[in-house]
């Protein structure tokens, strides 16, 4: 089950990738359950990154009245492997600094996941890779590694505290898409946060509060694919079925 915390955040991000749907030429829908996974591993794995390795479901399209929903003007319908299918699973690949943790050979992957996935263990459809107390905004390395992707790539930006070896690097432009609270969560009084005015969204397992979280998608063309968290249904979370939109 998702945490109540991480809905409300995928439901305002939701309505943002439907607000700048006409800058994308392509959507990912992923559910909520496998987004929080990803969250907990990134902080579980610190002061590492970790590179995830993502499968599709072949089986479940994505909602055609979802899809249509979110589509922008300009729909390229045949940009990457796997696109228009659900994201089924995630698997831990490699983790390590920004210039080791990316892509492993192939014949590595074989052998690490051919107990649990048979004949399909050699690439995976998509990639995402952790950025820890920094934006999610492609460097040098990611971009050249986007490069051997069939699917797409995506980076998974997380603010938090306590920081250890890692404090916030903010010195990096690109462009960011946030996941923002509904609410405004005021901290309390006397604590280091209220005095720098940081907000708490939530706390992981492993103990960290949460400050931030940022998550883009790119095909190695360079054009962001905008990315929609659904529910177990394949439903976006937020969305009214009555009326076949987000509520606002």
């Amino acid at each position: 089950m998702v945490e109540a915390w991480l809905e409300d955040l995928m439901t305002s991000y939701n309505r943002d990738s439907h607000t700048q749907r006409a800058g994308y030429l392509a959507q990912v829908h992923m559910p909520g359950e496998v987004f929080q996974s990803l969250v907990w591993w990134a902080l579980q794995a610190l002061p590492d990154e970790i590179l995830v390795g993502i499968d599709i479901d072949a089986e479940q399209p994505h909602r055609k009245e979802v899809e249509t929903y979110f589509e922008g003007e300009e729909v390229h319908s045949n940009l990457f492997q796997g696109q228009g299918y659900l994201i089924k699973e995630a698997h831990i690949v490699n983790r390590g600094d920004s210039y080791s943790v990316h892509h492993l050979p192939e014949d590595w992957t074989d052998d690490m996941f051919s107990a649990d996935r048979g004949s399909r263990a050699g690439r995976f459809t998509h990639w995402l890779h952790t950025h820890p107390n920094a934006p999610a905004i492609p460097s040098g390395p990611d971009a050249d590694a986007a490069q051997e992707t069939s699917g797409i790539d995506m980076i998974l930006g997380l603010r938090f505290s306590p920081e250890g070896p890692l404090p916030w690097f903010d010195d990096v432009e690109g462009t960011r898409r946030t996941l923002k609270s509904s609410e405004e969560k005021k901290p309390r009084k006397r604590s280091f946060f209220a005095r720098h005015a940081l907000p708490v969204l939530g706390r992981a397992p492993s103990g960290h509060a949460i400050h931030e979280i940022q998550l883009i998608g790119f095909h190695k063309s360079g054009v962001g694919v905008n990315i929609v968290f659904v529910d177990e249904e394949g439903y976006p979370f937020g969305w009214d079925r009555t009326t076949a939109q987000l509520v606002a």
